[in-house]
């Protein structure tokens, strides 16, 4: 089982993520779990504007592609900005739709048999409506939504402390949606690894 966590955070993978630090509380149980797992900071990467799975000369993307191609399980977590998605998130649902007309084998969208989930942390409003966005998306390209794979951490209303700022990095609620999070992820990608969605209504018109 293999999984690649895309994380939007605007801050590049030598700054501390808040994000990240959250998805580390699913990792550890893919850890456990024996899940191999990459966690990709998008910031670090030259991601062009586009809906397409490579935009040619300087376009990072297509290394990242061929990650999710390689994996049964995606989960993209975000920070909320003015109550949405960051904008590298929305850049990564656009290229990730980009590449929904490549089939595996059988005919299917290549997103297919694979599962999603979406990290959210941020101050005030929005993780729901985030977690709508992100998960409305990968559905309608062809992955599948287990149940409960929303996990999300709001501060206080108004400038307050970020995630690993406030309690340490721990709040029951956000760790138990955690915790189920990443058992339901696991379960499903094993139940259609061993037995994939057949191609019956589902092949993608050549």
């Amino acid at each position: 089982m293999k999984a690649v966590i895309l994380n939007a955070s605007l801050k590049q993978s030598d700054e501390p993520s808040n994000t990240a630090e959250l998805i580390k509380k699913i990792t550890d149980i893919f850890t456990k779990e024996k899940v191999e797992y990459e966690m990709v900071r998008l910031a670090d990467y030259n991601i062009k504007y586009g809906i397409s799975d490579n935009l040619g000369k300087g376009d990072e993307w297509p290394e990242i592609f061929r990650k999710i191609k390689e994996a049964n399980i995606l989960i993209l977590g975000t920070p909320l900005w003015l109550g949405e998605k960051s904008s590298l998130a929305t850049l990564a649902i656009e290229r990730i739709y980009g590449g929904a007309g490549i089939t595996n084998d059988k005919g299917q969208s290549i997103y297919y048999n694979k599962v999603g989930g979406v990290v959210v942390t941020g101050n005030e409003d929005g993780a729901k409506t985030a977690a709508r966005s992100v998960l409305y998306a990968l559905s309608h390209v062809g992955f599948v939504i287990p149940p409960n794979v929303d996990t999300y951490w709001l501060g206080e209303a108004g400038p307050g402390p970020s995630y690993m700022e406030a309690d340490g990095g721990t709040n029951e609620f956000t760790d138990s949606h955690a915790t189920m999070e990443a058992y339901n992820l696991i379960h499903l990608a094993r139940m259609l690894k061993d037995h994939p969605i057949p191609p019956q209504g589902n092949v993608v018109d050549s």
